[in-house]
């Protein structure tokens, strides 16, 4: 497998939530001159997301190409028709994803902004409230959204840029031949020595050239496993492999801890609870998060590598929509998201083996019908990719 291309000398930020997110977002598109690349899957039009749109309206005012791509299914028709005919109005250049499924089912979750070629954004924060349910804006959350980005400067800001152009070259009106040059290009990859020790890379899922790239980084990463890994997700159902990857990282003496968002899907929660008995028996610790809504997309395994981005461990994300990752391999970074992670661990609901033997057979049946289902989707939508 072709592992994640590293760049050295690059500055990478935790963000955590809203909090940490939205001012330094809004401050580097106030601060832009010449260009802006922005994506999103969910573009709410409350409080929050308006403070973002007129901030990317008010760039394009002052001489800024702003070019914009939101999703349509994730946003919403009625808010996207809106937003559009705004953003035309004050010169922002807006293309929406796949409107109506004209492309088959698959969304681009990516979240991505790249100002003027310095600064990169990419994690797993959506452009709406953080106190707000992200699946239905009118449900009111206890606590802030747990979720993460990163900012970027460095070398691999260039990458995020390319992939960032290329996205919006391919939702144009483009010919064939201009479309197998575009992919040439973006195979070609500058390597850079290692010189410092923060050093980064960018892993995109799509359906051409990328199908299995961002399952490739964690396969790898947990493969090496030495000491421990941390990961936190919201939707839990990747493949048999990662699945395996995990299990056998247990067996062999790896602390492997699953932090798991429950109760916004009954269907996604019945399948995440298949998995347990096994991932259990082999010696992986699953907490699960009802302290708010979990929307996070991050691990750290070992002392020095973590990833923060858009990419759930489900079907949808490994095998069938666009996702945009972050790996970092750096020891203060690895350490400061996992503080995070292990203080919401601290706040979750520890799952024992013991708890499924009160479980009724009926409900054990439900469970693995759920997963047989989920599987069957899958396979269905990913063209049997997901296994």
């Amino acid at each position: 497998m072709r592992p994640v291309t590293f760049l050295a000398d690059n500055e990478v930020t935790l963000l955590r939530s809203g909090t940490d997110y939205f001012p330094a977002l809004i401050e580097a598109i106030e601060a832009a001159q010449y260009e802006i690349y922005f994506e999103t899957y969910i573009f709410a039009g409350d409080d929050t997301g308006q403070r973002v749109q007129n901030a990317l309206m008010a760039a394009a005012r002052r001489g800024v190409v702003v070019r914009m791509i939101t999703d349509w299914f994730g946003t919403g028709n009625a808010r996207v028709k809106a937003m559009h005919a705004q953003l035309l109005e004050a010169t922002v250049e807006h293309r929406v994803f796949n409107p109506w499924f004209r492309r088959g089912v698959t969304r681009t979750h990516r979240k991505i902004c790249v100002v003027d070629r310095q600064v990169a954004f990419v994690g797993g924060i959506n452009i709406n409230d953080d106190m707000f349910c992200d699946y239905d804006h009118s449900v009111a959350l206890t606590a802030p959204r747990w979720d993460f980005a990163v900012a970027v400067r460095g070398p691999l800001v260039a990458a995020i840029e390319q992939e960032a152009q290329a996205q919006w070259a391919r939702l144009g009106k483009m010919g064939l031949f201009k479309r197998v040059r575009l992919y040439r290009e973006l195979r070609k990859v500058n390597k850079i020595a290692a010189q410092s020790t923060v050093q980064a890379g960018f892993v995109v899922r799509d359906n051409l050239r990328n199908r299995v790239a961002i399952q490739r980084a964690y396969l790898q990463a947990l493969g090496k496993a030495r000491k421990s890994v941390l990961l936190a997700n919201p939707y839990f159902a990747p493949g048999r492999k990662f699945r395996h990857a995990l299990a056998r990282a247990a067996e062999r003496g790896v602390e492997v801890v699953l932090l798991i968002g429950v109760g916004e899907i009954w269907l996604q929660d019945a399948v995440a609870h298949s998995f347990y008995p096994k991932l259990l028996a082999a010696g992986v610790k699953v907490v699960e998060y009802h302290k708010t809504q979990l929307h996070a997309k991050v691990a750290v395994i070992d002392d020095d590598w973590a990833t923060v981005g858009s990419s759930n461990v489900d079907g949808l994300s490994l095998f069938l929509n666009q996702e945009a990752n972050v790996v970092i391999k750096d020891a203060a970074f690895a350490h400061s998201l996992r503080e995070q992670i292990e203080l919401a661990v601290a706040d979750g609901v520890v799952v024992h083996p013991q708890d499924f033997e009160h479980v009724g057979r009926f409900r054990r049946i439900g469970y693995e019908v759920a997963f047989v289902f989920y599987k069957l989707l899958m396979r269905v939508f990913s063209v049997g990719k997901y296994a």
